[in-house]
């Protein structure tokens, strides 16, 4: 049995077969259903509903408070009765009529408007000022480089970057070894040697040997946090082996190769975001655009510049490695074991750093000078080639050791 929905004044109770009856009462909309499967109301009870509904207060042609052409209003859920819309007003013409957003016309109109060359010319003297004003001279290659990040901010990167390095370490399940573990012991030895003539010995140190013997790798982030992991120690074979990789990644630091990767990034993005825009209007997708940009980008621009630097960072750790008395010769035999352990090795081209046999040719090129640094160290001085090297970055002048 079901009850409609009524005024107080109405005790009516209907029957009928499972459809939605609706009923206008003083201008409102009454909806009840049935449940039972029963015969359909009378017609004397249908008079009866009628005979209690007063007369419409609006005429057919004005609106009425709750029923718009025949269309019930459809309230959202948690809405309040002015936030109510009429469903179905959607109009197919309307919308077919409308104009698009953006159209290649309109983008290529804006292109032309003075008010974009005035915008253009001014953003690109800004950059250009920008770009002139922090230019910076590396001592031991000459070349000029763009630097926009100071040293405390990029030791702020690499804590950062230290404590995400640990927390992927851990999740992977990756042990850290212990102080007294023999291959701590032996990074520490060659560490601590290094440290004096690395011209930033007032750092912070931190080693983090990674047992892992199928990884041969190592790094130092700035802020002198070390990490070393197994699998290279058997291909160092001996210290001066250790020195070798262990002095190229602290010159990487000392050269400041991270602010000057960090802000090529800047100049990088700027451009590819501009051709994802541009060939947007050619209909080519952003997607695929994206990544074509991108990997262009890092062809012409990145993979030189980090070639560079692997260069500087060799040339500087050859010679650090020789004021520490560890032998030059040992550099040249460490990367021929490396490029034997290479399982294969791309194009100089397509890769961040020079190819294995480029690397030993100009190692055996500067080892008549590392020999000669060799020499003249007492092993213990804490005036060495990287001080300079400091003192030369900061003046923004060229040595030529």
């Amino acid at each position: 049995m079901l009850r409609l929905l009524r005024p107080a004044a109405l005790p009516l109770t209907l029957r009928g077969s499972g459809r939605v009856l609706p009923a206008i009462i003083h201008g409102r909309v009454f909806i009840t259903t049935t449940t039972t499967t029963t015969r359909a109301a009378s017609f004397s009870a249908r008079s009866q509903i009628l005979s209690h509904i007063p007369p419409p207060s609006w005429t057919p042609r004005s609106r009425p408070p709750a029923v718009v052409a025949s269309r019930l209003i459809i309230p959202r859920r948690g809405a309040t009765p002015h936030q109510c819309r009429p469903f179905g007003n959607y109009d197919p013409e309307k919308h077919r009529r409308a104009r698009p957003l953006y159209t290649p016309g309109g983008f290529f109109r804006m292109l032309r408007s003075p008010s974009t060359h005035m915008v253009a010319v001014i953003a690109v003297a800004g950059a250009v000022l920008f770009y002139f004003s922090h230019l910076e001279t590396v001592p031991v290659s000459g070349r000029t480089r763009f630097n926009v990040y100071s040293s405390e901010s990029i030791e702020q990167a690499g804590e950062m970057q230290c404590k995400a390095m640990l927390y992927d370490l851990e999740r992977q399940g990756a042990r850290i070894l212990p102080d007294f573990d023999p291959r701590t012991i032996r990074v520490k030895r060659v560490l601590n040697k290094l440290v004096p003539f690395s011209g930033m010995a007032d750092q912070n140190w931190e080693i983090f040997v990674v047992d892992e013997p199928r990884v041969a790798n190592a790094f130092v982030l700035p802020g002198g946090k070390v990490f070393v992991f197994s699998g290279i120690l058997p291909i160092a074979r001996n210290d001066s082996g250790l020195a070798t990789i262990l002095g190229h990644e602290i010159a990487h630091n000392l050269a400041d190769h991270v602010g000057e990767r960090m802000s090529q990034a800047i100049g990088t993005n700027m451009l590819l975001y501009s051709v994802i825009v541009l060939t947007s209007t050619i209909g080519l997708g952003l997607l695929l655009s994206g990544w074509l940009g991108s990997r262009a980008l890092e062809i012409a621009f990145g993979h030189p510049m980090s070639r560079k630097q692997e260069s500087e960072a060799d040339y500087i750790g050859l010679m650090m490695m020789a004021e520490a008395c560890y032998d030059p010769h040992e550099a040249a035999r460490f990367w021929a074991r490396m490029d034997q352990a290479a399982m294969e090795e791309v194009p100089e081209w397509l890769s961040t750093h020079p190819s294995n046999e480029n690397r030993i040719k100009k190692i055996q090129e500067w080892l008549p000078k590392a020999l000669e640094k060799r020499a003249e160290s007492d092993c213990s001085t804490t005036t060495a080639f990287a001080d300079r090297f400091r003192q030369a970055l900061l003046k923004g002048v060229v040595i030529f050791d």
